[in-house]
């Protein structure tokens, strides 16, 4: 048996030990969160400030096919996103040790997730027959993104 003293204090729960993966999957399977806010682009993928917080952003994305990202860094930030519907894809660039270019190829389907932070440079991109969404959780600076483009021989490098 296990007792709890008298004057045990429940804590409040701090947002931001919540790691971003777990909040943007409670907000992919809370649809009504976010479905009036739902839309999609013929033009360019289409996104939407779901809630913000002094301590982080969350994002709709909504993707047709073909409907991608350039490749991209989000400065200082923190952050994740999971798949809600249909599939997208990831490219990770970076540089390996010795300094050749790396590139690795993630394809992510309804409920898989991804996790980026300051320096993670990628591009996301719907390249199935069906429209996509996905929440995306930023930290530590918001929604910022600078652009790159790929050396084959170096790797990532900033324009």
């Amino acid at each position: 048996m296990f007792a709890v003293p008298d004057n045990t204090v429940a804590l409040t729960e701090k947002p931001l030990l919540r790691h971003p993966v777990r909040v943007a999957l409670e907000y992919a399977a809370e649809r009504e969160r976010w479905r009036h806010l739902l839309r999609y682009d013929p033009d360019e993928r289409f996104s939407a400030l779901v809630t913000e917080t002094a301590e982080e952003e969350v994002w709709l994305m909504g993707w047709l096919p073909g409907q991608h990202t350039d490749l991209h860094d989000h400065a200082q930030s923190t952050g994740a996103f999971t798949v809600v519907t249909g599939a997208l894809s990831e490219t990770v660039a970076r540089r390996a040790p010795g300094g050749r270019a790396v590139t690795e190829l993630h394809a992510l389907s309804a409920g898989q997730s991804r996790v980026f932070g300051p320096g993670y440079v990628h591009q996301v991109r719907n390249e199935g027959p069906d429209p996509a969404v996905s929440i995306h959780v930023y930290r530590s600076g918001g929604r910022a993104m600078r652009a790159y483009h790929l050396d084959p021989v170096t790797g990532p490098v900033r324009d």
